[in-house]
């Protein structure tokens, strides 16, 4: 795939993507498409990357330079794959693999991110004519790179592909839409692990009135063309807005989608759901407890099945007996085994275990399943000779990273059908029955440090980086902490707000 248009080694490196056969055949053809119809009629594209806490990194690129990144990819700075979630860098980018066994990180020099032209989205932003495109992370010699967390999924979906079989992803997404007290506050100046001020909000309703058509109706001049945003601009297949519990909470719920699709939805969704609200003087967060008096948890429902090569549900059972097929308890089995260590994989803040306190009956705190019953871990849904039928695991919170989610969703549930997992009884989700959950952050760590699922999923570079970016994370709370006992409101402290409320 060659042009005569100069320059073309403004980006990456020459001839980056042909060399190294990054693309399928889907996603040549869709580059060829581009290139052959010339410059995209926008003001900039901004081409990125999903870092490990699920936060998109981006860089804009006039129209001629993205064509150059199609060729070359686009160098970017490794920073956002090794900093905390406030910015403090907890490995020596100096010291040799910078602590990760990578040769190339030494020194903080560059990777490539190589666009995935079926990922590009156009939209308005406030009068600019912009598009936004998802890419994979790859090392300057052309191989994965080793800290991609879209390259975690990809690679699950391949194994999943191996033994003919296709995850299918049902997306229920909670977060607040708060209203800015002043439209241009964006937070007070920060630093690298110093956090800034989050941005004075209050909440747009009194909530307490769960599915009001009064709530939504209220709220419909702000979420319609947020709705327009998601379906028409992004292409997602929106199914509902609904107005939750809390103050402003709301759920958006998607038709179900493949795994990677899903994914790349979550990340781009959130992104401009907040760019979206910025510019009407509102804030959307999914930070699953904002700190205000009244704040209801958010949560990320995570529905999940699989399908064979016909697209018929595995999960079906053909028993009058039990509510799913053979195949699919013994995927409930498999998140149920390694439910604790996959937990900061659903949950990576420390904000998000408010959400797992026993005091929220909705919101997991042990691992169980049950049929039909929302204040279990997993809940099945559906039964027999239903070819609906699937799971949900309600663990996640909003904020956590999609690809690591979702990946490690279907590592374990695979796991659990190779090894031919016989699942648990259904058991009550407030009985005091099965293992407790992780608590905490530092729980969470620790479950996933000691599991090899986990290390085989991720590779030991990213395991090595997650445990580094969550400890480092939950020693600042600590000694933040120590220092302002009693300082919380509702039992959020300040230090979650200014960590999590803008960013997320």
């Amino acid at each position: 795939m060659t042009t005569d248009e100069a320059p073309f080694a403004s980006t990456g490196k020459p001839g980056f993507t042909e060399q190294h056969s990054v693309w399928n055949r889907a996603q040549q053809s869709a580059a060829e498409d581009l290139l052959a119809a010339g410059p995209l009629d926008v003001d900039l594209i901004r081409v990125g990357f999903g870092d490990p806490h699920g936060l998109l990194r981006t860089k804009a690129l006039s129209p001629r330079a993205f064509r150059s990144a199609l060729l070359n990819g686009l160098d970017m700075s490794p920073g956002p794959l090794v900093f905390d979630s406030g910015h403090a860098l907890p490995n020596d980018l100096f010291a040799p693999g910078a602590g990760l066994s990578l040769p190339e990180l030494t020194g903080a020099g560059d990777f490539i991110v190589v666009p995935d032209p079926l990922t590009l989205r156009i939209s308005d932003c406030a009068g600019v004519r912009t598009a936004v495109v998802l890419g994979d992370e790859y090392t300057r010699t052309g191989l994965p790179h080793p800290l991609s967390s879209r390259g975690v999924l990809r690679r699950v979906l391949d194994s999943a592909a191996a033994r003919e079989m296709r995850p299918l992803i049902g997306l229920e997404l909670e977060w607040y839409l708060l209203r800015l007290l002043d439209p241009a506050d964006r937070g007070g100046v920060g630093g690298f692990g110093v956090q800034g001020r989050a941005p004075l909000c209050a909440t747009v309703n009194g909530g307490y009135q769960f599915n009001s058509d009064t709530l939504i109706a209220d709220l419909l001049p702000l979420l319609a063309p947020l709705g327009r945003l998601l379906s028409d601009e992004l292409g997602l297949p929106l199914r509902s807005i609904e107005h939750e519990s809390g103050p402003g909470q709301i759920e958006v719920t998607f038709d179900p989608l493949g795994a990677l699709e899903a994914a790349d939805a979550i990340l781009l969704a959130r992104s401009l759901m907040k760019q979206h609200c910025l510019r009407t003087g509102h804030l959307a967060t999914f930070m699953s407890v904002p700190a205000f008096a009244g704040a209801d948890p958010s949560g990320w429902h995570l529905h999940q099945s699989l399908t064979d090569s016909r697209g018929v549900n595995l999960f079906t059972s053909h028993s009058d007996d039990q509510p799913l097929s053979d195949l699919g308890l013994s995927y409930v089995a498999g998140l149920l085994e390694h439910g604790a260590a996959t937990t900061s994989l659903a949950v990576p803040t420390v904000n998000g275990y408010r959400r797992l306190d026993p005091v929220n009956s909705l919101s997991p705190d042990r691992l169980v399943w049950s049929h039909e019953n929302r204040g279990a871990m997993v809940r099945v849904l559906g039964g027999p000779h239903d070819a609906a039928s699937h799971v949900e695991n309600r663990i996640g919170e909003p904020a956590a990273n999609p690809y690591l989610y979702i990946a490690s969703q279907l590592a374990a549930g695979l796991d659990g059908i190779d090894r031919g997992l016989r699942r648990p009884e259904a058991a009550h989700p407030h009985a005091g029955t099965g293992a407790a959950l992780p608590v905490d952050l530092g729980q969470a760590t620790a479950a996933l440090r000691g599991s090899e699922l986990v290390r085989a999923l991720l590779g030991d570079p990213l395991r090595a980086n997650l445990l580094a970016l969550h400890g480092s994370a939950w020693d600042r709370f600590g000694k933040w902490a120590a220092e302002h006992t009693g300082d919380a409101l509702s039992g959020v402290t300040a230090w979650e707000n200014d960590e999590y409320l803008m960013a997320y």
